[in-house]
This record gives structure tokens, sequence and C-alpha cells, in this order.
């Protein structure tokens, strides 16, 4: 246990304000990301989860994110969905008691606990309006940037854009529940904040809201652990299949199920090749499917995916 990453998330969604029109979808939203991120795909325990949602006053924001970046963990998750409110620059994570004068939380007092936090490897994800201008400076220039290493930040839109919802739920965390579920999953069923992104971004048309990325990272830490779409075995026998990446894998009737007689290794190794096809990592030379290269004895080839998982395997890096 002791060698275990200890990662913990502060989920926070405020649909009720005093000063401010309510919001139907945010707590909603929070409690969804909970339930995916307190256990991987396999049900593996994965993130602990603390929810607050409902009346939430500054007071209380500021406890939460400060008991979020105090010592004794590895990884730190900072999730907001509510109002955000542009404040000199900034964005203010807008509370329950918040008003025109002092929204809330302004980001840079959340920037300042992280920059002081033992915690390494931070994640925020902001579902609130105006979001992107979150981690400016603006004393220096309206889009000068500072996070400390190993922040990484996804907002919901642009500094200058509003985030939307519909049928009690945010957009962008429909969206964001969506790729943590899979969508935004390699091979292997791995999630990270760069994928996430990348899952959001073609998620969005050119007249959506914009998510925005921001990072200052050597390292992609996991979010979630899905169902991985090969098995590691299989992704490691590329090597033994092709002992270069260049290298054509022979095919033969044999290695098609309904063939006679039976060969039990090759079509073993046929329904594995099957499964790397369907992820793209190879494709039959002469055909358009794998059944006529083998029936035709033609053979199949890496991708310039397989490629790269086949460097990963070769490297020991799987």
């Amino acid at each position: 246990m002791g060698c275990e990453t200890m990662k913990r998330a502060l989920l926070v969604g405020i649909d009720r304000y005093r000063n401010f029109s309510s919001l139907t979808g945010c707590g909603n939203d929070a409690a969804a990301l909970r339930a995916l991120l307190a256990r991987n795909e396999d049900d593996s325990l994965n993130f602990q989860c603390k929810l607050m949602v409902g009346d939430i006053e500054r007071d209380d924001l500021v406890a939460g994110v400060t008991s979020l970046f105090a010592g004794g963990a590895d990884v730190g998750l900072l999730y907001f969905a509510g109002h955000g409110t542009v404040v000199n620059g900034d964005v203010a994570l807008t509370t329950t008691d918040g008003t025109r004068q002092t929204p809330g939380v302004k980001f840079g007092e959340v920037l300042e606990l992280i920059a002081g936090s033992t915690v390494r490897e931070v994640v925020v994800i902001l579902d609130c309006c105006f979001s992107g201008s979150a981690g400016r400076i603006p004393a220096l220039s309206p889009d000068s940037v500072h996070l400390r290493s190993g922040v990484s930040m996804l907002t919901a839109s642009r500094s200058d854009q509003t985030s939307k919802e519909v049928l009690g739920r945010g957009i962008f965390s429909t969206y964001l529940e969506a790729g943590l579920n899979g969508g935004a999953a390699d091979v292997l069923g791995n999630v990270t904040v760069a994928s996430l992104y990348a899952y959001l971004s073609e998620s969005f048309g050119a007249w959506d809201q914009r998510p925005t990325f921001k990072a200052n990272i050597d390292r992609l830490q996991e979010l979630r652990k899905c169902n991985p779409t090969i098995p590691l075995p299989t992704l490691i026998s590329l090597v033994d299949w092709f002992p270069t990446s260049d290298h054509v894998f022979a095919l033969d009737p044999s290695y098609e199920p309904d063939a006679a007689p039976v060969h039990v290794k090759n079509q073993a190794v046929f329904k594995q090749l099957q499964m790397c096809r369907a992820n793209k990592l190879i494709e039959p030379v002469g055909e358009e499917h794998m059944y006529y290269a083998a029936m035709h004895s033609t053979g199949c080839i890496l991708t310039a995916l397989g490629k790269h998982y086949w460097q990963l395997a070769k490297r020991g890096n799987l």
C-alpha cells in the first residue's frame, strides 16, 4: 500500500446563488464525475473524492481547496462547476454568497495555494463562464500564463465565452463524462488530461464554446483507467510477429477460423491480429479485409500507430 499513488479529488458544483441567477446542472455534473473518478472501469480504486454541492460559501470553498492541496497526496484534482465572474482579468469561482463586488474565490488565490503545495501533480478542470481567463497574469500581458511545474488545466470555454447548460447538465461536463467513460482512452484504456482535451476539442464546433488546455508538465498522469481494447500481452507480441517495424507478416488460409484443417495456433494469432486491425494498428496487404489477406496468402503490416506501439514494446515501455 505504501508504494501506491495517493490521489484525491475535490468536486464542486454550485447551483444556488443569492445574488446571481440560479443554475441547474452543476451539482449533477459534479456527482456524475465523482462516480467515474472514484473507481476505474474494472472497479479498482482511483481518486478519493470529496463532493461539495448545494450552498457553498466562499469560506467553504477556500477551506476545501486548501485541504485538497495540503500535504499527503501525490495527485490532486480540482473540478468546479458554477458561475464564473471576470475580475480584473482573472476569473472568480463564484460562490453562493458571492456579490458583484466580491464574487467568490479568484483563481489567482487557487494558484497561490497550488504554488505552495507539496502535491506533485495537479489537475484543474473548470466548467464555468470565462474559465479560459484562469491562470492569466494581466500585469504582464492579457495572454501571459504562469503554472507551477506539474500543473495542467482544462477549461470549458475561452476567456470571452460563456459555458452552456442543457437539460440539467453542463455541455462541457457531459462530454467530459463521456471522455472519462472511455471516449478519450487509448488502446490500453488510459485516459489522461491531454487525451481528454483532444476528445473535448473535437466535440465542439467552430461556432461553439471552445475548451482550452494549459499545462506545465513533463509526464501525463492517468485520470482514469478504462478496459483496454487490446490486451497488453497482444501489444507486447507485436515485436514477435513483426521483427522489424516494416516487416510483412505473411498470412495464409490456415489463419482463417473457417479453414480446414484447423490450425489452433495460427487462428489464435489471427484473432489478436484482428483486434489490432480494429484499432488501426495493422492493415492487410493488397486487400480491404484481413479475411481476404489470409485466403489469398498476402499478409499484414504495421500502420504508423502500430509502429508507435511496436517501438514502445521494443523498448520495454509497455
